[in-house]
């Protein structure tokens, strides 16, 4: 018998869980948005993140891709309070120490230009007269809200935070909400991706 096996992405809108499961009705679950029975998220994204998600039934790649050892990258957009300076930069890029664990080099440079994004729903708390810059931080790790910490530990929290890439694969393509099952080209450069293999930078994603 053939397997069927399903691999999807997926753009999370801020305020969805990465389940199918309702635990409360305060947040909408991926129950609401893809209508695919017994596929799982491979890792997560929190529900105030936005995103690329993958999704699949093949336990064997979830299994691979969600072993530590296999190290692939991960790439985020991130509005953070302030402008981080270049010891803030050089910090992150080196490790940072966030509850007892120092994290891993990670490739992190200032966007100097407004990111092509859609507004988020409900918009970004910020204070007035306190400037705010995006970061794109490219990490090999996902300790839970792992981005989120090493921001808050160099001085300058995270206000939104968008994953625009997971290893080859983007956001192109796709609006807010929306999924798709990969390409078979993308399947194959998946299932072959070797550990640490190095992407380029991450793609913009169109504006809505």
């Amino acid at each position: 018998m053939a397997n069927h096996y399903r691999y999807i992405i997926f753009y999370k809108p801020y305020g969805v869980l990465s389940q199918f499961t309702q635990e409360t009705p305060k947040h909408s679950t991926l129950k609401d948005y893809i209508p695919v029975r017994d596929v799982y998220p491979v890792g997560r994204l929190d529900w105030d993140s936005e995103g690329l998600l993958l999704l699949t039934n093949d336990g064997q790649l979830q299994h691979r891709l969600a072993h530590p050892r296999f190290g692939h990258q991960r790439t985020y957009w991130v509005q953070v309070e302030r402008i981080p300076d270049v010891d803030a930069i050089n910090k992150l890029q080196t490790g940072v120490e966030i509850q007892g664990y120092r994290t891993q080099p990670a490739e992190v440079r200032l966007l100097l230009a407004a990111t092509q994004l859609p507004e988020r729903n409900p918009p970004i708390r910020f204070r007035k007269n306190v400037p705010t810059a995006w970061l794109e931080m490219t990490l090999t790790e996902g300790k839970n809200r792992q981005v989120r910490r090493m921001t808050a530990a160099v001085g300058f929290p995270t206000l939104r935070l968008v994953r625009v890439n997971i290893a080859h694969l983007n956001l192109d393509g796709l609006d807010l909400g929306e999924w798709r099952d990969l390409m078979p080209s993308e399947l194959e450069f998946l299932h072959n991706l070797p550990k640490n293999y190095k992407v380029s930078r991450a793609s913009t994603p169109r504006r809505k």
